[in-house]
């Protein structure tokens, strides 16, 4: 009975990250018609998917930034800012859960994980004070994104750049990077997937900013992974199936800012009441589907009031994205170098200008 719960459990954050993944290929199918008509110069018969602003999330950072000393959401991504604040909110329940439970790239790490089983006998163990120091790099990375927009970057220089051609455009350069993706580009990709394979959730784990973010925002999370010293018989399955190589057995509350909160741990646990996931400091037990409908309850409700306070969709017409750019099409899509004609950008900023007005933007 034992094993068919941890199954179904694992099944469960299986079907979460492979819907997340479909909503993700349709909302970048969606996003390349919408591109590939702008830049074909013809009004696109598709609607600009929102979503897509996800991942700009350097949008985001200013947005938030602009939005915490304003009260105003940007009208050029504010998506990104609305997808941000859920990503964000979902750390103060589930820790790092929307690395393990959403992000597509942490499917594709799982996948390539599961990898190294299949070609090693044994998985790579790195040494804790080597993967303490590499840990430490996308905090490093996040730091620096952190100091050069809420430090260093000037509140009218946020705006200029929220408003500029280069920010209204970055989700088309964002697209032209992957359809005409340069090689050392490619090989770096190349690098990390095979680097992913010999030491699992590499990216995850030692690169990516997001999940840092995360990681400090979990150390207040309200819920966390706890561990019952009088059921545990120490035999250390939970720390062999644990991506982030946490030393459970050694703790009775997990509060590294490396938890994913992915309940490895807890599926491969053959005892009953050792180990668990619960909220308000071990009161509130929580299962993994309740993991997976409340991560997706968030996303759903954050959505919806966005939309019904108007702040998914941005306020640039098609006619002004046609504006922005000098049409280019390669045979595999949109390149994403837009070329901007010094008149159109005039025009583009004298409507810009006229939108704030019409807003009441100071």
């Amino acid at each position: 009975m034992k094993h068919l719960k941890n199954n179904r459990g694992r099944l469960t954050r299986r079907l979460v990250q492979a819907g997340a993944l479909v909503i993700t290929l349709f909302i970048g199918i969606q996003f390349y018609r919408f591109a590939s008509a702008l830049a074909g110069g013809a009004i696109p018969a598709v609607e600009r998917p929102p979503g897509v602003e996800a991942f700009l999330p350097i949008s985001a950072l200013l947005g938030l930034k602009y939005f915490l000393f304003t009260g105003i959401i940007n009208q050029v991504h504010p998506s990104a800012l609305v997808i941000f604040l859920i990503i964000c909110l979902t750390a103060l329940l589930f820790k790092r859960g929307f690395c393990s439970w959403i992000c597509p790239v942490g499917l594709v790490s799982d996948l390539l994980a599961r990898l190294n089983g299949l070609i090693f006998n044994h998985r790579l163990r790195v040494p804790k004070w080597l993967d303490r120091g590499f840990s430490s790099s996308k905090y490093l990375i996040l730091g620096f994104f952190v100091w050069t927009i809420f430090l260093k970057m000037p509140l009218a220089s946020v705006k200029g750049f929220i408003e500029s051609p280069y920010n209204i455009l970055a989700d088309i350069k964002m697209l032209g990077f992957f359809t005409h993706i340069s090689p050392l580009a490619l090989g770096v990709i190349l690098i990390l997937a095979v680097l992913s394979v010999v030491i699992p959730h590499f990216w995850c784990r030692y690169l990516c900013p997001y999940g840092a973010l995360l990681g400090i925002i979990g150390l207040v999370s309200l819920g966390r992974i706890r561990r019952n010293p009088a059921a545990c018989t120490g035999c250390g399955k939970c720390e062999r199936a644990c991506p982030s190589m946490i030393a459970i057995r050694e703790k009775e509350s997990i509060n590294s800012p490396e938890c994913s909160a992915c309940m490895g741990c807890v599926s491969v646990c053959p005892e009953d009441k050792a180990i668990g996931l619960s909220l308000f400091f071990g009161k509130l037990p929580v299962k993994q589907a309740g993991v997976a409908v409340t991560l997706v309850a968030l996303f759903c409700i954050g959505i919806g009031a966005a939309r019904f306070q108007g702040h998914w969709q941005n306020r640039i017409t098609n006619q002004e994205y046609l504006q922005l750019m000098t049409p280019r099409m390669g045979p595999a899509g949109p390149r994403g170098d837009a070329v901007i004609d010094p008149k159109k950008l005039e025009r583009m900023r004298r409507m810009m200008k006229k939108r704030r007005a019409d807003v009441d933007v100071p």
